[in-house]
């Protein structure tokens, strides 16, 4: 496992790219660990080296993501996120409190939330959607990346057209949050079921535009008609 870790991390440091690195900070408000290499380029390192893992028990595959989420890198971080979905197969519920801890422990930017839940939680909540209610528990916490965790976590199923009430009542939960990176969050969110339930998505933002953070609002009706949009944007 060390061997596999270090070969890849050798690979990182000689894919530095000084434009990357130096512009790498602009993305974020916290500072950020990153080696400074292009997403590409870490796309290419994370595909080689799960050959040389897939046949890997899921449990010392885990352990690997878990190793690279701990350094803070920003791209290796990135290549647990490309990892985990691939397990999917393999996922069972008790994964759910892996990925949370997770979470808990090693997100500390937009980036590294949303690289990672999009597929990982995306795909555990469409096996498993019995576990759906986990998710308002998450949207009820003081961690910021937790509570986003809850929204970006279903943006692939909500493109999708799943899981309407669910993504409603996270939405409802987030509603007044003042962080703009929740409010981006639960904004993409419902903007994405919008592109299967515009309609019960736009009947969901006029109700609740007096009150809905402006940020959550332009987000949530970016894909609807101008009509709809201009709507949804006066106050009453």
């Amino acid at each position: 496992m060390k061997n596999v870790l270090n070969k890849l991390r050798v690979e990182l440091q000689a894919g530095v790219d000084e434009k990357t690195l130096a512009g790498f900070q602009r993305f974020f408000k916290e500072s950020v660990k990153c080696y400074g290499v292009k997403t590409a380029v870490v796309e290419k390192i994370a595909g080689k080296y799960w050959q040389a893992i897939k046949h890997q028990p899921k449990a010392e595959i885990f352990a690997m993501c878990e190793d690279l989420l701990q350094t803070d890198y920003t791209e290796e971080a990135f290549i647990a996120a490309n990892w985990a979905p691939r397990l999917t197969d393999q996922f069972e519920p008790p994964d759910l409190a892996v990925f949370a801890r997770w979470i808990n422990l090693y997100i500390n930017n937009w980036a590294k939330c949303d690289s990672f839940c999009n597929h990982t939680l995306g795909n555990f909540f469409a096996k498993f959607p019995e576990y759906l209610p986990e998710l308002e528990q998450w949207a009820k916490t003081e961690n910021r990346w937790v509570k986003r965790a809850a929204a970006v976590s279903l943006i692939v199923p909500a493109k999708h057209g799943k899981f309407l009430e669910n993504v409603f009542k996270i939405a409802g939960i987030l509603l007044l949050d003042k962080d703009d990176m929740v409010q981006k969050g639960y904004g993409w969110l419902l903007k994405e079921e919008s592109r299967k339930h515009q309609a019960d998505v736009f009947v969901y933002v006029v109700k609740n535009k007096n009150v809905m953070p402006r940020t959550a609002l332009r987000y949530a009706i970016e894909l609807m008609p101008p009509e709809l949009r201009k709507e949804a944007m006066r106050r009453d």
